[in-house]
């Protein structure tokens, strides 16, 4: 069964299967999590690591040229986890190494997927832990999808993100193969907070906003209020995306660094955002969400 935690009337239900958030409501049973229809994306909220987005050909190097072979957004999400705490609320889950992961991820290493609710605000915390004898790379992040539209009767395009501060955004344009073409640029935001939903944007892929001053954003319908508030302190990077044949969800991804980018090398420790934890190393890395 999977855990549920709970506080006062919201809920949250988590999957041991890669750690995957597969509910959120409120105390009106309105339900803001992506219930994964398969026909746009069967996944609802997959745990990213310890890449995010796609390496070159799936392959790099690492630790002095060990040879790293991952699909689109690593191992974790294909890992049954452990259920280590499952207390009101709060659910802790926990993966280490294999010899499996070892042939994908060549590091001794244990990942960690902490969640914990208050009131209507869930944070997700993820720990990386280096059990290896040398120093390890590696990149962390979230992916949850929000139904949108949230409610009967309403529109994607009904729908905003809003920075707490002006930004101006002039995001890469991602590749068919995944890789971020970092010279190539589309403005998305001329010192501005509002960003209006319009399927367009997700023609080709998602969208990478990489410099970014704001660190929280509002998705909501501006006639109602109602949607979610996705904060991510410590986590640089923030990926918007939904599924190019109508799905109506938003997925608002914070990330600690972004896929591969046409001017990096095929090096772990060279990419964008990259974490490297000496041997017995740990760090953890959180966002929260809010349900408005």
């Amino acid at each position: 069964m999977n855990p549920i935690i709970r506080s006062g009337s919201s809920a949250a239900e988590i999957k041991t299967a890669g750690a995957e958030l597969t509910s959120l409501t409120d105390g009106s049973g309105t339900q803001y999590l992506w219930q994964g229809d398969p026909a746009y994306w069967a996944s609802q909220s997959p745990v990213l690591f310890p890449i995010v987005g796609s390496i070159r050909d799936g392959r790099a190097t690492a630790g002095n040229g060990r040879q790293c072979r991952m699909d689109h957004h690593g191992i974790a999400r294909h890992m049954e986890f452990r259920a280590e705490k499952s207390a009101e609320n709060e659910a802790v889950f926990s993966i280490k190494s294999t010899p499996e992961t070892r042939k994908r991820f060549p590091f001794d290493f244990e990942f960690q997927v902490q969640y914990t609710l208050c009131g209507k605000t869930l944070t997700v915390a993820f720990t990386a832990v280096n059990r290896d004898s040398g120093p390890m790379p590696y990149l962390v992040g979230g992916h949850p999808a929000f139904n949108c539209p949230l409610l009967e009767g309403e529109r994607f395009e009904d729908y905003v993100l809003e920075f707490p501060e002006k930004e101006y955004a002039v995001c890469p344009r991602v590749l068919a193969d995944g890789l971020v073409d970092v010279e190539h640029r589309t403005l998305i935001l001329d010192n501005e907070k509002i960003f209006r939903l319009d399927r367009t944007w997700f023609s080709y892929d998602c969208q990478i906003f990489d410099q970014l001053k704001s660190r929280s954003v509002r998705l909501y319908n501006p006639a109602t209020n109602r949607g979610v508030q996705v904060d991510f302190k410590g986590l640089d990077y923030l990926v918007i995306w939904t599924s190019k044949n109508g799905g109506n969800f938003l997925a608002i991804e914070p990330w600690s660094g972004t896929p591969t980018c046409t001017d990096e090398d095929d090096v772990l420790e060279h990419k964008r955002g990259v974490t490297i934890l000496k041997p017995g190393e740990s760090k953890t890395h959180s966002y929260s969400v809010t349900m408005l």
